[in-house]
C-alpha cells in the first residue's frame, strides 16, 4: 500500500474513532475502511492521550476518574451507544425479540445495566492502574488500547455483516488475509507494556471479537456497528482488568 493511501487511512481512522479535529474527506475514509491495521495504530494516540492523568501523582481515584473522562472527550460516546443496543438485545428471548431490541429507540434494562457494567469497569479498573508505577500503567493503557482496536479489526476482517449499513462498510473491504496487519501493528504495544501483562492485555480484544462474532452471527444473522463498537468497549474495559492481574501474578 503506497504511503499516501496508509496516511489517507489513519486520517481517515483518526476522524471516526476520535473527536480530535482532522480534515477528513471521502477518499480518507474509503482508505480507512481498506486498512484495518489503522485500527491499532489509532490505538497508540488515544492510548497515550487517555494515560496522561497517570503521570501527575494525582491520588487514585483523581487518576482514575481522569482517565475515564480523558477517554469521553476524546473518543465521545458512540461505541457506548453499541453496548447500550447490545445490553437490550442480550436482554431479549428469542431471535426475534433480538433483533427487534436493536431497532427500538427506547432504553431498556439491558442497556443501562450494560453500560453501567463497562464504565464502572473502568472506573475500577484506574483505580488499580493508579496504584501501579506509573510507566507501567501507560504500559497498560496503551496495550488495552491497541487490543481493543485490534478486536475491531478482526470483526472487520473476520465478520460478515448482517445487512447494509456500517458493519458491511469494513467487512465488505478486509477479509482473514489482511489481519495479519493489524496484529504486527499491535505487537509494539504488548512489548512495551511490562510482559507477560502487556502481551495479556492485548490477546484480550481479539477474543472478545471472536465471541461476539459467534453471538452475533447466532443472534442476528451477522456483525453491525453496535457490535463493532461494543467489541471495543468490552475489549478495552476486560484487557486492563486482564493486564492488572497478569502484573499482580507475575
Amino acid at each position: 500500500m503506497a504511503l499516501s493511501s496508509i496516511v489517507g487511512g489513519v486520517r481517515g481512522g483518526i476522524a471516526f474513532l476520535t473527536r480530535l479535529p482532522v480534515e477528513t474527506g471521502e477518499a480518507d475514509w474509503d482508505r480507512f475502511r481498506s486498512f484495518p491495521a489503522a485500527f491499532p495504530i489509532i490505538a497508540y494516540l488515544v492510548g497515550a492521550i487517555a494515560s496522561l492523568p497517570f503521570l501527575f501523582g494525582f491520588s487514585a481515584p483523581t487518576a482514575s476518574f481522569g482517565y475515564l473522562l480523558v477517554l469521553v472527550v476524546l473518543v465521545g460516546i458512540p461505541h457506548l451507544d453499541g453496548v447500550a443496543d447490545l445490553g437490550d438485545a442480550m436482554a431479549a428471548h428469542g431471535e426475534d425479540a433480538t433483533r427487534r431490541a436493536l431497532k427500538d429507540t427506547d432504553t431498556g434494562v439491558g442497556a443501562i445495566v450494560a453500560v453501567v457494567v463497562v464504565a464502572g469497569g473502568l472506573v475500577l479498573a484506574g483505580l488499580a492502574l493508579a496504584t501501579l508505577p506509573p510507566l507501567a500503567a501507560v504500559g497498560l493503557v496503551v496495550a488495552a488500547e491497541a487490543g481493543a482496536k485490534l478486536g475491531m479489526a478482526t470483526v472487520a476482517c473476520l465478520g460478515t455483516a448482517a445487512h447494509e449499513g456500517l458493519g458491511s462498510a469494513f467487512t465488505e473491504r478486509a477479509d482473514s488475509g489482511v489481519l495479519l496487519g493489524p496484529i504486527v501493528a499491535t505487537l509494539p504495544a504488548a512489548l512495551f507494556a511490562p510482559l507477560p501483562a502487556g502481551l495479556a492485555a492485548v490477546a484480550v480484544g481479539p477474543l472478545v471479537a471472536i465471541l461476539s462474532i459467534r453471538w452475533a452471527n447466532r443472534s442476528l444473522g451477522g456483525v453491525n456497528g453496535d457490535v463493532f463498537g461494543a467489541t471495543n468497549e468490552l475489549g478495552r474495559v476486560l484487557a486492563l482488568h486482564v493486564g492488572v492481574i497478569a502484573w499482580t501474578l507475575w
